[in-house]
């Protein structure tokens, strides 16, 4: 699929304009347990969603992430959903846990690292699914990346594992009237807790976790659709709760499908499900004739990026996508690394193409939200705009803005809001500023 320069919009020069001055790394609000107040003003649709909490400030899908996400002026708040052994959904990065919590350095659990295998990946772990709620809220969180935040290896051992339902009731507890805070829950790997994973002691998990959303939304009685996304990197489980699960439950919530990288990787639902035989056509209806060749275990996620695939999502079950925004705006490997906010370390690999992916043409011609991930403040993950300058990701969310975009998951929720006043400021007529 070729690449279609786009003609950059006037916000860009201001965007340049920001990131020359610095790379933007954002120094810790100060926390109280008093909501932020935030511009009551019209956003005009533009929303900010704090991937996994304010993850750039405290370790990622604790309710202290969350709770600082909301302070910050998120109007989202990310929980990505695993199931423990006696089916309640938390939220956790991954099922496989040593890496975000401490139970790797509990003997009482020693003897239950095993090696499974993930969306055909195998890793070496502890698993969610093999212990009881009881049992992972005596663990405790850690930072999943301290070489890149080790401000936040300060707060390792202070927080439980939130369950979903406790996140929904934070949510509930920070909305006012004039401020309602929603939340933007993801299944990880749906296929895998439905159909293919087993426990330790090798009984299937069984679980499907779109219908365990369901039931946890309706028990909370959080199901305003104004209020919630539902997320996933699969495609048949969002199908499923737009056909079968919402409709069965009374409910109907927008519905997000997300993108992982466009020309390499594959969505592992339609890859599992063509390997073992399944109906295809039963499981994805109208989709499998949207499909240029052939829907089957090869298709790539570039293959579902094309217009008429997003014509049909739209009209089936799609209210937005959520693209990797390395696809949606793709960067090329710099010569060399870069100091950009000179710390004395060069971390700034890559530089902006100026090239801007036609699905998001497309999208926005469908009627989808776009909502891209993940913007995050930290050098290393920034880059030059085509013409060198060092980019901030207040410069790098601006840029979205102008390019059409809805809303963004971001890190560092204050950054992300910050750059939406910035962005409505420059919108308005000259004569109104």
């Amino acid at each position: 699929m070729k690449l279609h320069c786009t003609k950059l919009i006037q916000v860009f020069v201001v965007c340049a304009l920001i990131a020359s001055s610095t790379a933007a790394f954002a120094k810790e609000p100060a926390v109280t347990d008093t909501p932020t107040r935030h511009s009551h003003r019209d956003h005009h649709g533009l929303i900010v969603i704090g991937h996994r909490g304010a993850s750039g400030y405290r370790p990622e899908h604790t309710l202290e992430a969350y709770r600082l996400a909301i302070r910050q002026g998120a109007d989202f708040i990310e929980p990505d959903l695993v199931a423990t052994k006696d089916g309640v959904l938390i939220a956790r990065h991954e099922n496989e846990i040593s890496g975000t919590t401490d139970v790797a350095a509990r003997p009482e659990f020693a003897n239950r690292r095993t090696t499974k295998t993930i969306d055909g990946v195998a890793m070496t772990g502890w698993f969610t699914e093999d212990f009881t709620l009881a049992e992972i809220k005596t663990l405790r969180a850690k930072e999943r990346i301290p070489a890149v935040r080790p401000d936040n290896t300060r707060f390792d051992g202070m927080y439980q594992v939130p369950t979903f339902a406790e996140v929904v009731q934070l949510a509930k507890r920070y909305s006012r009237p004039d401020r309602v805070i929603g939340i933007y829950p993801e299944t990880k790997h749906p296929t895998y807790f439905a159909k293919e994973g087993r426990r330790l002691d090798g009984s299937p998990i069984a679980t499907s976790l779109g219908r365990k959303l369901i039931e946890t939304l309706v028990a909370e009685g959080f199901t305003d659709p104004r209020r919630v996304y539902i997320q996933s990197f699969e495609f048949e489980n969002l199908i499923e709760l737009k056909k079968q699960v919402m409709p069965q439950a009374g409910v109907d919530l927008p519905l997000v499908q997300l993108y992982d990288d466009i020309y390499e990787a594959k969505p592992y639902d339609v890859v599992y499900n063509a390997s073992h035989g399944a109906d295809l056509a039963a499981l994805y209806g109208g989709l499998t004739t949207q499909v240029e060749g052939r829907l089957g275990a090869g298709t790539r996620y570039g293959a579902l990026a094309t217009e008429p695939v997003l014509m049909w999502m739209k009209a089936n079950y799609a209210t937005g996508i959520g693209p990797w925004k390395g696809s949606l705006l793709p960067r090329s490997p710099l010569p060399a690394k870069v100091d950009a906010n000179g710390d004395g370390q060069a971390e700034l690999a890559s530089q902006g193409t100026g090239l801007v992916h036609p699905m998001l043409g497309w999208a926005l011609k469908a009627g989808l939200q776009v909502h891209p991930y993940t913007l995050r403040a930290e050098e290393s993950y920034l880059a030059q705009t085509p013409d060198g300058i060092p980019q901030s990701v207040i410069a790098e969310a601006m840029q979205l803005y102008g390019l059409g975009v809805q809303g963004f998951f971001i890190d560092q929720p204050d950054q992300g809001v910050a750059a939406r006043e910035i962005f409505l400021d420059l919108s308005r007529p000259l004569h109104e500023r």
